[in-house]
């Protein structure tokens, strides 16, 4: 951050501490109500961490330009979690300690999951702006709701179901195989939501191939993959390792669709894998620029005003958690955290940027899928898929 952008923050009542992984000092002060950021600002998936930050930013500065809540000036304490599990815990804890009364993130589904027992010992709402996992806000083993972790985003059923409805119905594709990050709880439940609709379809998936987060040489398992003739891929990762895939995929002359969830959304992803590279390809996302609602266009002017670019789809959601977050603190009337994750259970029909929101009885929220393709590298509207 730079010292005008802190400046402008500091204006309106917002600031941003702590990003190289340090807690912000003692909280709680008579004239601030305190919302905690555990983010992934640095590591593999640092692109998700920097637009949800810049998100959050917009959504409190716009509520403290109007006063704040509850008569007080909003700051946000960021904490860097390093893209990581360990690191995710570690930012909840310096969190807890300086009281803030929500915490915006993580941003990846196992680094939300691995909060659960954190957020319900200590009882602070944890809303993760595009963690997709069911299990975030479910606990598969007592099939129970948990009662401190919240979503601002569809679920990765609903996108499985998407893409898979899109690659039978839209592409006409029978058969596909799939390559999943095995470290990622993500990139596991995607792939299964997706083999189960593809499958029920009446598509066949010829083969299901492994790797690893971080892995940089794709071409044993494509070669694998090749040699079943797929009609298509499907890649349910994050950019950095789905870049690769792309770039390795195409050098090996494996030219037909593939297909993958929102952790695609990066602008990183055409410098990774090349624009060359990005034809034929097409993923689930939560928004789209290209969509002409007037609050959410004027978000987007906005936001490239500010940043020099187009939000992704992780500012999007971000600025919709943050501003759920204070929007619960203002309907309870208290900065206490057990009293805003009961408030978030009652919202209904929330005017956000990505559209209405209503959090239902799994903390779940109901919002479109958006297909994306890419047109000279840039991210382009296919079509809105809206809930049945």
């Amino acid at each position: 951050m730079n010292i005008s952008h802190g400046a402008a923050l500091a204006a309106v009542g917002t600031a941003v501490l702590g990003l190289a992984g340090c807690a912000a000092g003692p909280a709680g002060t008579s004239d601030l109500i305190q919302i905690g950021a555990n983010l992934e600002m640095t590591g593999s998936n640092a692109s998700f961490g920097t637009s949800s930050l810049n998100g959050i930013h917009m959504a409190v500065e716009e509520a403290n330009i109007q006063g704040g809540v509850l008569g007080k000036k909003i700051q946000v304490i960021g904490v860097d979690n390093r893209s990581e599990v360990a690191g995710a815990a570690d930012a909840f804890t310096k969190l807890a300690e300086s009281g803030v009364s929500a915490i915006i993130g993580p941003d990846t589904s196992s680094n939300v999951i691995a909060l659960a027992p954190l957020a319900a010992s200590k009882k602070i709402p944890v809303i993760s702006p595009s963690g997709t996992n069911p299990d975030i806000t479910v606990d598969p083993k007592t099939e129970r709701t948990r009662d401190y972790l919240f979503r601002a985003c569809f679920t990765d059923p609903y996108q499985g179901r998407v893409m898979a409805d899109f690659a039978r119905e839209r592409l006409g594709m029978k058969t596909a195989v799939i390559l999943v990050d095995n470290a990622s709880d993500y990139s596991k439940g995607l792939a299964e939501f997706f083999k189960q609709e593809f499958e029920a379809k009446g598509g066949t998936v010829l083969l299901e191939e492994a790797y690893m987060a971080r892995d940089v040489d794709f071409k044993p398992i494509l070669t694998k993959a090749a040699a079943q003739r797929p009609d298509m891929l499907f890649v349910p990762g994050y950019y950095q390792e789905v870049g690769l895939i792309l770039r390795q995929s195409r050098e090996m002359g494996m030219m037909q669709p593939i297909l993958g969830g929102d952790g695609w959304d990066s602008d990183k992803l055409a410098e990774i894998a090349g624009v060359p590279n990005m034809r034929n390809v097409y993923f689930c996302n939560h928004y789209s620029p290209a969509d002409d609602d007037p609050k959410l266009q004027d978000f987007v002017n906005r936001y490239e005003a500010r940043y020099g670019m187009k939000p992704d789809s992780f500012a999007v959601t971000a600025y919709d958690a943050a501003s759920l977050a204070i929007e619960a603190i203002r309907a309870s009337g208290s900065a206490k955290p057990e009293t805003v994750a009961k408030a978030l259970t009652q919202i209904r029909g929330f005017e956000g940027i990505s559209g209405r929101i209503t959090i239902d009885d799994k903390h779940n929220t109901v919002s479109s899928g958006i297909i994306m393709s890419f047109e000279n590298g840039r991210r382009t509207f296919v079509a809105r898929i809206d809930p049945e």
